[in-house]
């Protein structure tokens, strides 16, 4: 079984690191690289070879791949250079781009959409949403604070007292959390809002306070809250006006699974904050938590500096290929047999979730 990793196109990442090839090949896997992939990572063509991975240009990937691995999905136009029945695992977002799923049938691809792995404790390995948010928590906050014309701890200095910083952190989850702890980390006073009251212990025992909206539709489905009524998220807003017009700083990571991300922050509510504040939406490439949003831009209203950018785990890309790596290993060890084939099943929910075209092929 041959496996091709493709040069990203997008992103900075790469689909398979060294040691993660090393491990593929001993479980008799035949690993291809295209060349100069792990560029952008670190990673030079010698360190994959020295692996025991195979450097091909793109069209012998494409020629020669059984399984086919990116990061970032690659253009359509290039699905026709696919071979017939191959496997291809990415992160396709079909919760976002909703005719991919039927792009990808019509060439015969059998796709594996990681970002719908469900968020359950027997998948925790291969959740790469989950890798790859708790680096975007991590370094959104360390944005704001690079951005933030303030400092985020409090000082008492000769020359007079600073206070810290306010961060409000929306939505508790994987990268909610992560910038919570991050933001304590470095002295800011944090608080958090979340439609799942449960996660109000999780935001205390890292320093948080938890801002709690009564009436949320609590229903969970596959670790995401749930689309909640219009009356509730107004109520949402007019208890947060005054939380998110006195923050420095707001990380934005509430998203609903195939919806546009709530609008909790308000073109109102910016032009109330104080000049020099900071939001990081994380949330942007589902249309955002803030109005003022614009995916992948970085925008100034009202002298508030906002950032658009859901791929933040590229600001640390040696250790977001590495964990992406290990997330494709085991995926591909959870939907294979000992003889390197797929499971044809129905009944695995891991199988069923990610697999969102020509699901009842089988590799031969």
């Amino acid at each position: 079984m041959v496996i091709g990793v493709l040069k990203e196109w997008f992103d900075n990442k790469v689909g398979l690191v060294p040691a993660v090839v090393k491990k593929l090949i001993a479980k008799g896997y035949t690993v291809q690289i295209e060349t100069k992939s792990g560029r952008s990572s670190y990673i030079a063509n010698a360190d994959f070879e020295a692996a025991g991975a195979i450097i091909k240009e793109r069209d012998e990937i494409f020629k020669s791949s059984d399984i086919l691995i990116s990061f970032t999905p690659i253009k359509e136009e290039e699905y026709k250079k696919f071979k017939k029945g191959v496997v291809y695992i990415s992160n396709f977002k079909p919760y976002i781009y909703k005719d991919v799923a039927e792009k990808l049938q019509k060439y015969e691809i059998q796709a594996f959409s990681l970002d719908m792995i469900p968020r359950s404790s027997i998948a925790q390995s291969m959740d790469v949403l989950s890798s790859m948010s708790s680096i975007a928590g991590y370094k959104a906050v360390l944005k704001a604070a690079d951005l933030l014309p303030r400092y985020f701890p409090m000082l008492i200095t000769s020359a007079g007292s600073v206070k810290p910083a306010k961060v409000l952190v929306i939505g508790a989850g994987v990268a909610g959390l992560q910038a919570i702890a991050t933001a304590k980390r470095i002295g800011a006073i944090v608080e958090a809002v979340d439609t799942r009251l449960e996660t109000e212990d999780e935001v205390k025992s890292l320093g948080g306070k938890f801002l709690k909206v009564e009436g949320a539709n609590q229903s969970v489905s596959q670790g995401y809250g749930s689309e909640q009524t219009d009356e509730f998220i107004q109520k949402q807003r007019e208890m947060m006006f005054k939380h998110i017009t006195e923050a420095d700083v707001i990380i934005c990571t509430a998203t609903v699974r195939s919806t546009k991300a709530p609008v909790i922050v308000t073109k109102e509510m910016v032009e109330n904050m104080r000049r020099g504040s900071v939001i990081i939406d994380l949330a942007s490439d589902a249309g955002g938590n803030c109005e003022l949003t614009e995916d992948g831009k970085s925008v100034i209203h009202n002298y508030v500096h906002i950032i658009g950018n859901s791929n933040l785990s590229d600001g640390a890309v040696v250790d977001a290929s590495t964990l992406f790596a290990n997330n494709i290993y085991n995926f591909l060890n959870h939907i294979s047999d000992s003889d390197l084939k797929l499971k044809s099943t129905d009944h695995d929910e891991i199988y069923t979730s990610s697999c969102i075209s020509n699901c009842n092929l089988v590799t031969n």
